[in-house]
């Protein structure tokens, strides 16, 4: 009985197998194909639309309506717009420096610690994990008037004058610049202490050993060697004073902006431009100018770690 050879010639060319460099490549790949997607739609569609509708008249109720550059130019003619623009670069301008020289102050100290090292970290840190409104409400609690708040019950006893804190066109943005600083201080500290430990501690036993002091090791040391770590805090930070939203709103919700909008950042011009004016084509202009100047900020970025 004849038998059939199931085997191909010689001649036929065997199926190209993969390298594993390319099949390493499609697993990855496969793998980073649904958060891609996901971050398509939620991230880069937005901005994508938001430059669209920037060029739109749109209220909700009816299809956007195509009006060129006319957002634009009464959003750089309105009076309000650039003090909210002055605001948003006063949280910037002030609240990234202050906050970095404070956390980092504490966390070259608090590194120090032995005692009670990882119950102060944790201490210093649980801040940062709570909600922002939450902690909006208890500080907008403290600037109360007295007797109910207790910053004002402290200054009367002590006889001093109370302050408005939250009613004055002076006070009212740097009581919430404290706020947005000593919620984002824990997260700062931590980062800063894992710099800190990062520092190979030869460095610190070759000075010791050539009798530089204290300030010198901090300055010719610590501090060059705390750059990356430092760069990235500074444009961490930028980023979220530019974009303050949560104790702005929450500490002056009856006039939201504070006092003749003294407080308002340009996030919450852009919530109240499309959230209750249903202005959203002067709502996506506002967004793009936010927009231009976050990546201004994320090139600055790039530009010091190329220089470093």
């Amino acid at each position: 009985m004849a038998t059939t050879d199931t085997h191909p010639p010689d001649d036929q060319p065997a199926a190209p197998r993969l390298s594993m460099r390319v099949r390493r490549a499609l697993w990855v790949w496969g793998f980073l194909a649904l958060p891609v997607l996901f971050y398509s739609v939620i991230r880069f569609y937005p901005t994508l639309d938001a430059f669209r509708l920037s060029f739109t008249e749109w209220n909700l109720m009816r299809p956007p309506k195509f009006i060129g550059l006319e957002n634009y130019r009464e959003m750089f003619a309105d009076e309000d717009f650039w003090q909210v623009f002055r605001n948003t670069f006063a949280y910037l301008i002030m609240g990234t420096p202050i906050s970095l020289v404070v956390s980092f102050t504490i966390a070259y100290f608090l590194d120090k610690v032995r005692f009670a090292h990882n119950f102060l970290r944790a201490l210093y840190f649980l801040p940062f994990l709570t909600t922002a409104s939450a902690m909006a409400w208890v500080w907008r609690w403290f600037y109360q008037p007295a007797p109910t708040g207790i910053i004002n019950s402290v200054l009367s006893q002590m006889g001093m004058g109370q302050m408005d804190f939250l009613r004055s066109t002076t006070w009212a943005l740097p009581s919430i610049m404290v706020t947005a600083i000593w919620a984002g201080l824990g997260f700062q500290i931590i980062i800063f202490m894992a710099g800190l430990r990062a520092i190979p501690t030869t460095y610190y036993e070759a000075a010791r050993i050539d009798g530089v002091g204290d300030w010198a090791i901090l300055r010719k040391i610590t501090l060059p060697l705390l750059k990356p770590t430092t760069v990235f805090l500074v444009v961490f930070s930028s980023i979220g004073f530019l974009r303050i939203f949560d104790q702005v709103y929450n500490m002056t919700n009856n006039d939201p902006g504070g006092p003749l909008n003294s407080t308002k950042p340009l996030v919450l011009m852009i919530y109240q431009t499309a959230f209750s004016s249903f202005q959203m084509g002067a709502a996506a202009a506002q967004t793009v100018v936010l927009f231009t100047i976050l990546l201004i900020v994320s090139l600055l970025q790039l530009w010091v770690l190329r220089e470093r």
